[in-house]
This record gives C-alpha cells, structure tokens and sequence, in this order.
C-alpha cells in the first residue's frame, strides 16, 4: 500500500474520532448542566486546559465563557481541532482515498461534515446538547460502515490504530478534566457534589451504564481503574492500545509480543507497562501525572508511526 494512502486512511479515522470526543469534552460540563439539583457552577476555561490549546484560545478569545470556549471547540474553522475542522481535514483525506475507501465511507463522512455546517449556527445549550450526541452517532455510524464496507487489509488497519490511538489519548484527557474542573475545593471529596461529576464523566465516556454493572458504587479509584485499565471496555486506554498493537503488527506482519521498528517498539512498550501496572501505583505517582505522561507517551507512538510508515524519503 502506498503511504499516501495509509496515511490518509489513518488521518481520517483519527479526526472523526477526535470530533466525537471534542463533543464528550463538552458532554461533560453538559451533563452536569442537565443534572443539576445543587447549582453546581460550570467551569469552562477547564476544557480549554486538557486541549493543551489555552493559550491560542486567551489569544484570540479572552474569557473562557460558555459562549466562547463552545465556538472555538465545536466550530471555529481557523482553530484545527474543533469539531468542524475535524471534519473538513477527515472529509479532504476520504475525497484523496475515495478510490480505496468504500462508497458508503465517503457518504457517511460527507454527510457527517455537511451536518456540522448546518448546525455552525446553533444558540442554545439546549440544541447543542442533541447536537453532541448527533456526533458521537454520526462518529459511530462511520466506524460500522468502515468494518461492514471495508476489506480488513492493511488499509483498515491503519484506520484502526488511528481510530484507537486517538481515543486512548482523549479517554486520558476527559479522565483528567476531573482533575481540573470540576472540584472546587478540596472539602467537596466524597461529597454528593463529587459524585455527580464522576457520573457525569463516565457519561461523557458512554462508560456509565457498563461501570454499573460492575460496580455498585461510584468510587473514585474504581471509576479510575476502570477508564484505564479495563480490558474488555473498548473505550478504556488499555483496550485502545491492545487492539491498536493487534492491527500494528498486522500490517507489519511480525508475530505479536516482538518488534522489528521503532513504532511496534514504542506502542508495545506503553502497553506492556500497563499491563502489568495497578492502581496503588498510579495513585502513589499522582492521576494527573500519570495521565499526562501517557499523553507524552502516545504523542511519541503517533510520531514513531509517522516516521516507520509516512515519512518515507522517495528513491533517488
């Protein structure tokens, strides 16, 4: 397969599944709006925050409002990874591949980028609320498409270590939005206040109804554990990576558990290292830090990918 393409398809499914969980970055202070019987006040500069985009934003909006941290995220075109930016990057990549990709690929991603257009000039909470859940389904349709449509060769797989790197790195970033929105003070911890923003994160998630049929409770740490190191839950950052290193070494074609390139090394080191990780550890070193080193680690993945299959030198 040409890298073009491989890169193409692996772009494509990495901006539609990184405007699905723009929409979950928002869902989380929306569903706190929605449930609300405390007056719990929304805190949006937050968000701005785990995007690691804070200072473009101050820059050209000034106060985190409501207002303006939902336009730059979900619509400003000049801003690359809001929702509608997203789109137009995926939509540009599936027009480059229409040869490869299925015909129902291309339909679905069109249609998907001509809604965001239509909505860009939606006012109220109340319409965007169904809006984000118009993405997250239109981000879910593509993904079935792509697996009922598609052959499962090596452009597919590409697509899927896309699709699941990005989620792994924005599962790390919703969990850590926790740690700087929604707690007040200190005080609040164990509160009804603290738990209603841990369900609110599990919803942002689509990880409520499945943590309740494990766990009775909401807790903290289990909720944690759960979005991390959960093996079976397929938004949680271990699953991400395992299958991401399953559709790795497909293209590569080398047994699993052994490395031949620098970015079958690096993903199977950070999903080893979890593997064999618990959450007495995780706790000791720190959430936050821990979630931000990942997000380093699996920045350092994408780039070893790039490199082994995407930036190829041509033939002189």
């Amino acid at each position: 397969m040409l890298s073009r393409v491989a890169d193409s398809i692996y772009w494509l499914n990495r901006y539609v599944e990184r405007a699905e969980n723009v929409a979950r970055f928002i869902d989380v202070n929306l569903n706190l709006l929605l449930d609300n019987p405390l007056g719990i006040r929304q805190q949006w500069r937050p968000l701005i925050i785990t995007t690691g985009d804070l200072q473009e934003f101050e820059k050209r909006y000034g106060e985190a409002t409501a207002e303006n941290v939902i336009q730059f995220l979900t619509f400003d075109d000049q801003y690359p990874n809001s929702i509608a930016s997203c789109l137009r990057a995926a939509r540009e990549n599936a027009r480059s591949v229409r040869e490869i990709i299925s015909s129902e690929m291309w339909e679905q991603v069109n249609s998907f980028h001509l809604m965001v257009q239509d909505v860009s000039k939606a006012k109220s909470l109340a319409d965007l609320s169904s809006f984000f859940a118009e993405v997250k389904m239109a981000s879910h349709l593509f993904s079935g498409v792509m697996d009922a449509t598609m052959s499962h060769n090596e452009g597919w797989h590409f697509g899927q270590v896309g699709r699941l790197l990005e989620r792994a790195d924005k599962t790390a970033r919703i969990l850590d939005v926790k740690y700087f929105i929604l707690l007040p003070s200190i005080h609040d911890v164990g509160t009804t206040l603290d738990e209603l923003q841990w369900i609110a994160l599990l919803k942002s998630a689509s990880a409520y109804e499945m943590y309740r049929k494990r766990q009775q409770r909401i807790n903290p740490r289990e909720v944690a554990e759960f979005l991390i190191l959960d093996r079976q839950f397929p938004r949680s950052i271990q699953f991400c990576l395992i299958q991401a290193e399953r559709s790795l070494h497909h293209i590569t074609g080398y047994p699993a558990d052994t490395w031949r390139n620098s970015s079958e090394r690096a993903l199977g080191k950070l999903r080893s290292e979890l593997d064999y990780l618990t959450m007495d550890e995780i706790m000791e070193k720190g959430l936050h830090e821990f979630l931000d080193n990942l997000q380093s680690h699996i920045n350092q993945v994408g780039d070893r990918i790039f490199e082994t299959f995407f930036d190829l030198e041509p033939v002189s």
